[in-house]
């Protein structure tokens, strides 16, 4: 069976710089039947491992280290043995919210993960935080980019870690360069294209500046 993606959002807070905020986040879960891996563990491990019905998870892989995006990982790794993976220029935001709980693996740039016969691809993507990865699935059509490219333009960047010129270098060269019916499921709201959002590039800077 080849691997498919299934998703469900989960609802909680993302706290940084002193402000929390009430946030939805995507959970993406690809595998088959057998195996799977968790894209970013956000606020409900127990909804996420109901989504999973007893499947062998392979990795839970952060995206990045906001709170919002791992929050549930260390919870869903107890309850699934699952390691969790992430970036280590992320480490320091992770010791914000898990201080005495260290990732299981690091992530780097180029690095693929199986799951169902299905290579996922790592790429390092900073500039929202320095640690951001995206995870391509040439086979599945899609890239899963965290909060590094949304519907509409690339992640935030007023806050620590995060900075506007790097996560404009990062979708520029590393996401607009990959074939534009890629779909992009992304960390909060709605999937895209990365011919949907290529021709907004200018726009994005312009904005920004």
């Amino acid at each position: 069976m080849a691997a498919r993606i299934d998703h469900l959002t989960t609802s909680g807070t993302f706290t940084l710089d002193g402000g929390t905020w009430e946030v939805d986040n995507n959970v993406w879960i690809v595998g088959d039947d057998t195996e799977a891996i968790v894209v970013d563990a956000a606020h409900d491990a127990a909804a996420i491992e109901r989504a999973l019905a007893g499947r062998r998870v392979v990795a839970i892989v952060c995206t990045h280290a906001h709170n919002d995006h791992i929050d549930a990982a260390p919870a869903l790794a107890d309850a699934t043995g699952a390691p969790i993976l992430l970036h280590p220029d992320d480490r320091p935001l992770w010791e914000l919210t898990h201080p005495d709980r260290a990732p299981d693996g690091e992530l780097s740039d180029g690095q693929t993960i199986t799951v169902a016969g299905t290579e996922l691809t790592v790429v390092h993507t900073p500039g929202h935080a320095p640690g951001a990865v995206c995870l391509h699935a040439p086979a599945l059509g899609t890239v899963f980019t965290g909060d590094t490219l949304f519907a509409g333009g690339p992640g935030a960047t007023g806050r620590s870690f995060s900075d506007f010129p790097t996560i404009i270098d990062s979708i520029r060269d590393r996401l607009l360069t990959l074939p534009p019916e890629t779909v992009v499921r992304t960390g909060h709201g709605e999937s895209t294209t990365i011919g949907a959002e290529a021709p907004h590039l200018q726009e994005w800077i312009d904005r920004g500046h």
